[in-house]
């Protein structure tokens, strides 16, 4: 029984670790490679930065049934757990060698690690983690 407990926690404990770097077509992106991600090369111009607005284009994977659908992004933050609305769109065509895309503009309110939950038709497609640089 203690062993059940044990794997199950391990299993269910989120590693907050900034998500990886990814080529696809001609550009980088952060997230995870032929199933989510965004352009962003961890430059001084794509980082995360408090309140700073800045545009990013995401790009899914797996389903060529995804354009039309709605598109939502939640991000929560792993030193406060507060929750902020970064995205509510629609999902567009293929683009960059993905089957989907969808442009937005983000910020985020402080440093810190956050969990940016993306949803297609309300169901969770995948999540990307980064980090918000102190100015």
């Amino acid at each position: 029984m203690i062993i059940c407990i044990l794997v199950l926690v391990a299993c269910n404990q989120d590693s907050w670790k900034e998500s990886t770097l990814f080529e696809s077509g001609s550009y980088t992106m952060i997230g995870e490679k032929d199933k989510i991600g965004f352009i962003y090369d961890d430059s001084e111009v794509t980082r995360f930065f408090p309140n700073k607005e800045q545009k990013y284009m995401w790009h899914l994977w797996g389903s060529e049934d995804l354009p039309g659908k709605p598109f939502k992004v939640i991000a929560t933050s792993q030193k406060t757990d507060e929750e902020v609305s970064l995205v509510d769109s629609v999902v567009g065509g293929s683009n960059n060698g993905a089957d989907a895309h969808i442009p937005s503009m983000m910020s985020l309110p402080h440093s810190g690690m956050w969990k940016l939950n993306a949803y297609v038709d309300d169901k969770l497609f995948g999540s990307v983690y980064v980090k918000v640089h102190s100015n």
